[in-house]
């Protein structure tokens, strides 16, 4: 089959923050699992220097550095498939970024519009239908999707995933079909060469088949580490039996010191393109054309970037000690080893000023959003009144819920005690929950992470709509639940002559579950939580 790209536009040099991606040219689209190459308009593979995915290197600062110095496209960390299942796509206006974040609130992965068509989102998965949930999830933000085929490390291999799929083409085979049939961006993978040249090369063109847009070939065997020579002879009969784009990986202790080895690596495999892991990790301006250039004005470019995009600190630290290799137990290594925050990492820089601007500036943008945002109106779904709402445990004393607030009114006001009937779904196993009060239904229309969170979430809807207090801190006594209660003191209350028995009942109840049914959803967006609707007792009626 011809070049793909026989159409694409001469390559530039820009200056850091003014890459732009290469486009192939449109070609006809065919989706079928046979196509040998990828047909859509998108990421080109061919004649790229790309960062390759490590795990706690590829975050968001070390890629857009790498972006600046002369990297084509960036790869994030090997991130697994059953983690970013859970996560929720939610678009952070403070960062200028969108966040992946899971039910701990942990940002799995974080990407912005800068490296948009640069980025290539890399998953660990041995399931081709998790593989496809996560990658439907992350499309819209990244420029590719990459399974991670080649890492042989244990956290890895143990689920079935990186070089375990190596010895089971035919799972191979359905993952990569499952993914280029089921998203709009190219798919590609990563791969470990096999005990044999003939093993190799034919897994290679079986890949080929699926319809994925690029292999990257990592040159080593499964069992050898990066104090082994990598066989480029392997990565060159690849490159010589497909027609896709071959990515050469693993010359960084061998072959590539400098910017001018990656030709020298590139010619040796005779590939279309090369990636580069250790080499970008110690120094990312080795993909700058007079790289590389002195580490300390490098990590103090990267460490901008931790602070612009509130990086981790432990994850900026990790990086920083990669760059600082020999020198790690020096003074400033020593320092940055000590260090707990990006506060005390600037610190070590000289760079608190820049960090206190990054801080007040981004302190400035949340102020003006939280002043400007109007509050969550509820929306009628069939039969049901639905408001986009989670349940944050600690905006609530620890003896008081949304669903106790609910019951107690819902007593005072002689409605029959709340029903909640909660819906899993398949995908991530979330929760969802409708709760009945007076005939009406309210529901979140965010997914939450366990069965409980999922009914106090509709409790919170039902009681906002209705304009009653829900019990979060801060909120002024409504009377709904006894000072006593509030404080967690063991004697009950005599309002209306209720017994310690009875609070103990409604606390019971207020946790007690309901009905679970099993069924599928779309992710859904959280949103800043509403303010108390000014409603009343005629809602219900």
């Amino acid at each position: 089959m011809p070049a793909a790209n026989k159409n694409q536009k001469k390559k530039k040099t820009f200056s850091p923050h003014e890459h732009t991606v290469q486009l192939q040219s449109e070609m006809p689209v065919s989706r079928s699992a046979e196509q040998l190459a990828w047909q859509h308009a998108g990421l080109s593979f061919r004649n790229i220097t790309a960062l390759a995915p490590m795990v706690r290197v590829g975050t968001l600062p070390m890629r857009l550095l790498a972006l600046d110095y002369g990297a084509d496209v960036v790869y994030c960390e090997e991130l697994i498939d059953i983690k970013m299942a859970q996560c929720q796509r939610i678009v952070n206006d403070v960062l200028e970024t969108v966040d992946f974040v899971a039910p701990d609130e942990r940002v799995m992965f974080r990407t912005c519009e800068r490296e948009k068509d640069r980025v290539v989102f890399q998953m660990g998965t041995a399931d081709p239908d998790r593989a496809l949930t996560v990658a439907q999830l992350v499309e819209q933000d990244v420029a590719a999707i990459d399974v991670n085929m080649g890492c042989p490390k244990e956290y890895s291999t143990k689920g079935g995933m990186g070089a375990a799929l190596l010895s089971n083409p035919d799972k191979i085979e359905a993952i990569l079909k499952k993914l280029v049939m089921g998203v709009s961006v190219p798919v590609t993978c990563k791969i470990r060469i096999l005990p044999s040249l003939e093993e190799t090369v034919s897994l290679v063109q079986r890949i080929e088949k699926t319809g994925v847009a690029a292999v990257a070939v990592h040159g080593r065997f499964k069992d050898e580490r990066p104090r082994h020579p990598v066989h480029c002879d392997y990565i060159q009969a690849v490159a010589q039996a497909v027609s896709i784009p071959v990515i050469a990986n693993g010359g960084s202790l061998d072959l590539v010191k400098t910017n001018s080895d990656i030709e020298k690596f590139r010619k040796a495999t005779g590939t279309s393109s090369v990636m580069l892991a250790r080499a970008a990790m110690w120094n990312p301006s080795v993909f700058c054309n007079q790289g590389p250039l002195p580490v300390e004005k490098v990590m103090e470019e990267y460490i901008k970037y931790a602070i612009r995009y509130d990086n981790h600190a432990f994850n900026t630290k990790y990086c920083l000690c990669q760059m600082l290799r020999d020198k790690v137990e020096s003074p400033l290594g020593k320092q940055v080893q000590a260090a707990q925050t990006n506060a005390e990492i600037s610190e070590a820089y000289g760079l608190q000023t820049f960090y206190q601007e990054i801080q007040q500036d981004l302190q400035a943008k949340m102020a003006a959003l939280q002043s400007s945002n109007q509050p969550n109106k509820p929306v009628i779904d069939g039969d049901v009144t639905t408001m986009a709402v989670k349940f944050e445990r600690r905006d609530y004393p620890p003896q008081i819920t949304p669903k106790m607030f609910l019951l107690e009114w819902s007593r005072k006001e002689k409605f029959q005690q709340p029903q909640y009937e909660t819906a899993q779904r398949s995908q991530d196993r979330a929760f969802q929950s409708t709760v009945t009060v007076a005939n009406k239904k309210y529901r979140s229309s965010l997914w939450e992470k366990s069965k409980k969170f999922a009914e106090q979430a509709s409790a919170i809807v039902c009681l906002r709509v209705l304009g009653v207090p829900e019990g979060r801190i801060g909120e002024e006594d409504s009377g709904l639940v006894c000072k006593r209660k509030r404080e967690g003191k063991p004697n009950s209350c005599s309002e209306e002559g209720r017994s310690k028995k009875l609070h103990v009942d409604i606390l019971q109840e207020a946790e007690a579950p309901g009905p679970t049914v099993e069924m599928n959803g779309d992710e859904q967006n959280p949103a800043t939580p509403p303010k108390q609707a000014e409603t009343s007792r005629e809602a219900l009626s």
